[in-house]
């Protein structure tokens, strides 16, 4: 057992414990489901900050959206890659829009709903002016597929901000993971519109969902209680 004294905690260490649980207080609101848009003419008008979900067909998009809102079937998951054939709009406690956006990569869809998808999911990313954030979801067990690489292009050249997401974390081996985690911070290091940090998440085991749900909050419009 060691004598040696408790450190006092730092400012970073404090804010980083007030982000938490600004995140924990948002993802503790009701999360409703608002709209299921197929085409840019059906979508809900952007009251509100929105981040959307992306990611390759089943990459685990339903069920982060659903581990980070405590809610089992609030999105719904599938072992059917291309199930989601829409953009699902969730409204989290009147001051955040989640965006669950169709998976791309998908093999097994017709060709002309795989076209009818990406364009839509294209026009949504490059004309949505609410759109504060996407969260691109990677298989931690995989890394970036060029179908993946070919997004960032297309969010780099619209100057939309987007944030690496590795999920399944509890799928692959630490070290790894360690390593898609060192190849995808190389990748995204000269992109322009990409987070810098990216976080690291298994919807199973919860890990890496608080810090997911604090820097959603920091996206989030005002709680009108606090105002």
């Amino acid at each position: 057992m060691s004598d040696a004294p408790d450190l006092p905690d730092t400012p970073e260490d404090d804010a980083a414990a007030l982000l938490l649980e600004a995140g924990r207080l948002l993802f503790a609101k009701e999360c409703r489901f608002v709209a299921g848009a197929a085409d840019m003419a059906t979508l809900p008008t952007d009251a509100l900050p929105e981040v959307a979900f992306a990611g390759r067909s089943n990459v685990g998009k339903s069920s982060l959206v659903n581990a980070l809102t405590g809610r089992k079937t609030l999105a719904r998951t599938s072992d059917t890659p291309g199930r989601t054939q829409q953009l699902n709009f969730f409204e989290l406690g009147e001051r955040l829009m989640l965006v669950d956006l169709p998976g791309y990569g998908y093999a097994e869809a017709p060709k002309h709903l795989v076209k009818q998808w990406t364009r839509l999911i294209q026009d949504y990313l490059r004309g949505r002016p609410g759109l504060r954030r996407v969260l691109m979801l990677v298989d931690g067990r995989h890394g970036l597929k060029d179908t993946d690489r070919e997004l960032m292009d297309m969010l780099d050249k619209a100057a939309v901000n987007y944030q690496l997401v590795l999920t399944k974390a509890d799928k692959v081996k630490s070290a790894d993971l360690a390593k898609v985690l060192s190849q995808s911070t190389a990748a995204i290091a000269r992109r322009p519109a990409a987070h810098p940090e990216i976080l690291v998440t298994s919807a199973r085991e919860g890990q890496g969902v608080p810090e997911l749900r604090a820097a959603l909050a920091a996206l989030a419009a005002p709680d009108s209680e606090e105002i």
